[in-house]
């Protein structure tokens, strides 16, 4: 009785629906994880047994990639999901189609939506939803202080009173070209945090990089995708190309990649995207220890 208390009260502060509060009294065996930021916080937890499939975004830890994959987190399809019998799908906010959504529920599949903020405060609340959604509250409760404790540490490593680096943020969508990160995107909340400055402005969101734009920019450091690195041949490759060749960054070679669920997921590893962000923001300040996650 105690716990199934405990339960309602967390529930209720979260804002969750009365019938999540009921159904948040027994544990889900069969969890369906929708988001990479879902998934690697369910795996952080310690709840990563009870997932039986992921999304398409699901690439991190090496563990989500042998589950299987029920497609793309805003193309999902009924069919396969309810075929696999899950009694809880933990989903990231704007999941869908929202007819699919009614369809599951209509199924009688508990479907839970959390919250996703670019910010620190909304990356906490996150990990706090899904363990509340996974009943693992105090488990939750003790990631997220772990988290913010290390990112209260790469944050104070940040040096104060000097010229932010000014920075961009791309990535490759095929042959449409390069995106930037703009204003209220999750890159720019990242650059931020990190101590730099989004030169990508004017525009919310991704948009399409003009080459006569970055030249007028002139970032001093152009972040990038793993795979936008990989697609553009490496950072030689990068610098040689006529509309980086003339930035700062290319001249002098800060051209830095990064796992975009690291960097972009503000989830479990949002800790760690800070402190090697950071680190390539101000190397001789900031000294993260390990790789990345």
């Amino acid at each position: 009785m105690r716990r199934f208390t405990r339960v309602l009260i967390v529930a209720h502060c979260l804002g969750l629906p009365l019938w999540s509060m009921m159904a948040l009294a027994e544990p889900a065996k069969r969890v369906i994880s929708i988001g990479g930021d879902i998934t690697e916080i369910l795996f952080a937890i310690g709840a990563g047994d009870r997932i039986v499939a992921v999304d398409t975004t699901s690439r991190y830890p090496a563990a989500a990639l042998a589950l299987p994959n029920v497609g793309y987190m805003r193309q999902l399809s009924a069919e396969p999901i309810l075929a696999l019998a899950p009694d809880h799908i933990i989903a990231v906010a704007d999941s869908g189609p929202k007819e699919v959504i009614a369809i599951l529920r209509q199924a009688g599949v508990r479907f839970t939506e959390i919250p996703d903020a670019p910010s620190v405060e909304g990356a906490l609340a996150k990990i706090r939803a899904v363990a509340a959604a996974a009943d693992s509250v105090e488990a939750g409760a003790a990631f997220a202080s772990s988290i913010s404790a290390r990112i209260d540490a790469a944050l104070a490593a940040v040096p104060q009173g000097q010229a932010k680096p000014r920075a961009l943020f791309l990535f490759s969508v095929g042959r449409g070209g390069l995106m930037a990160g703009g204003e209220t995107s999750s890159a720019d909340a990242m650059i931020q945090l990190a101590g730099g400055r989004n030169i990508a402005t004017g525009f919310s969101g991704y948009k399409p990089f003009e080459p006569e734009a970055m030249l007028a920019a002139d970032p001093e450091i152009i972040i990038v995708t793993e795979r936008t690195m990989a697609a553009l041949g490496g950072v030689e490759e990068i610098r040689a190309q006529p509309q980086f060749a003339a930035t700062q960054a290319a001249r002098t070679g800060r051209i830095v990649a990064f796992d975009g669920a690291l960097l972009l997921g503000f989830g479990a590893r949002l800790a760690s995207g800070i402190e090697h962000l950071t680190a390539a923001f101000y190397p001789e300040a900031a000294r993260p220890s390990g790789k990345p996650e």
